[in-house]
């Protein structure tokens, strides 16, 4: 069953994609459904993509939900070791 829940947040960054570089990122787009292309019934979708910019250039993630809660981790665990200071 499909939720149709989606959250989107505003993020500041870059991403890198096939043929275009790298180019700037500014709204993240995540929700829970069937992929596109990984071999799963369900993932958590993340698009990664410039609202103001070339809808082509987006970076997009299908992850089954134990490698989301993983990435989570990861991200927690990287952000976590590095002094605050560096994180402003």
């Amino acid at each position: 069953m499909c939720t149709y829940t989606t959250v989107q947040a505003r993020i500041d960054g870059s991403a890198k994609g096939p043929g275009v570089g790298f180019f700037h990122v500014g709204q993240a787009t995540v929700y829970f459904d069937h992929p596109v292309h990984a071999m799963a019934e369900h993932t958590l979708n993340i698009d990664l993509a410039d609202p103001d910019g070339d809808p082509a250039r987006r970076v997009a993630l299908e992850l089954t939900a134990e490698s989301a809660r993983q990435l989570v981790d990861a991200i927690q665990q990287a952000l976590a070791a590095v002094p605050e200071e560096l994180k402003a």
